[in-house]
């Protein structure tokens, strides 16, 4: 059980934390890898696929690297689970379609839409901070099974518009966008070198350690810990 936090600002980490894992490794991903080569092919021109498309060349050094090239490519990141941008922009795109057409549905714990209904009725600011890109964080909370929960949240951020996870600058520019003190910023992440980066940076952090994740066993390290969203308090200070 977590004390009471005193803070204006939660930014949430998605896989481990507020969804299952094993949801986006078992359903995204297949989904994603079945698109690639469609997304390729006749999403070409797309100013988005042709920068994904510029940095997975650049990424494997193969400057002239051809469609089929580039979904290989893809599919290795996948199989390595690799947080490479150009692989998550895609997928982003692709989970995108997948959602607005219905074909996917996301993921939530059952503790943690009530409370985020519960924290943003507060008055506090939410955000989400996920390797997943904006385009698949968008698609995530608007198609829950409980409608869209858009509306619950502020600011989205990605490793493309914040920086790496594990880096506490990252967590400096995103603090910087909110436009809050650092002190007054909650960090809630099931990844321990996430939580130390964002700790480093003059945030609060704390653990989420939910049975069946892959961190579960390696715990949090030395920052507070919850099983679920319920045994964290948010008492903001009005003074």
């Amino acid at each position: 059980m977590t004390s009471h936090l005193d803070v204006d600002s939660v930014v949430l980490d998605i896989e481990g934390t507020t969804s299952a894992t094993g949801f986006v490794v078992d359903v995204l991903y297949p989904y994603s890898r079945s698109r690639f080569g469609a997304v390729l092919s006749e999403r070409s021109g797309d100013p988005d696929v042709l920068r994904a498309v510029a940095q997975v060349r650049e990424l494997i050094g193969e400057p002239d690297a051809d469609a089929v090239r580039v979904e290989k490519a893809l599919n290795e990141w996948l199989d390595e689970d690799r947080k490479a941008t150009p692989l998550k922009t895609l997928q982003g795109l692709i989970w995108s379609e997948g959602f607005a057409r219905g074909e996917l549905v996301s993921h939530f714990y059952d503790d943690v839409v009530p409370a985020l209904r519960r924290w943003h009725a507060a008055g506090v600011r939410l955000h989400v901070y996920s390797s997943g890109s904006v385009a698949a964080q968008r698609a995530w909370f608007r198609s829950s099974p409980e409608g869209d929960l858009l509306p619950l949240v502020e600011g989205l951020y990605d490793t493309e518009n914040a920086g790496p996870k594990q880096e506490p600058e990252s967590y400096v520019t995103i603090a910087a966008a909110i436009g809050a003190a650092p002190g007054r910023i909650l960090f809630l992440s099931d990844r321990p070198g996430e939580l130390d980066a964002a700790r480093a940076a003059g945030w609060q952090a704390v653990g989420v350690r939910r049975p069946g994740e892959p961190y579960y066993e390696q715990g949090v390290g030395d920052h507070p810990e919850a099983g679920t969203f319920d045994a964290i308090t948010i008492a903001r200070s009005t003074t």
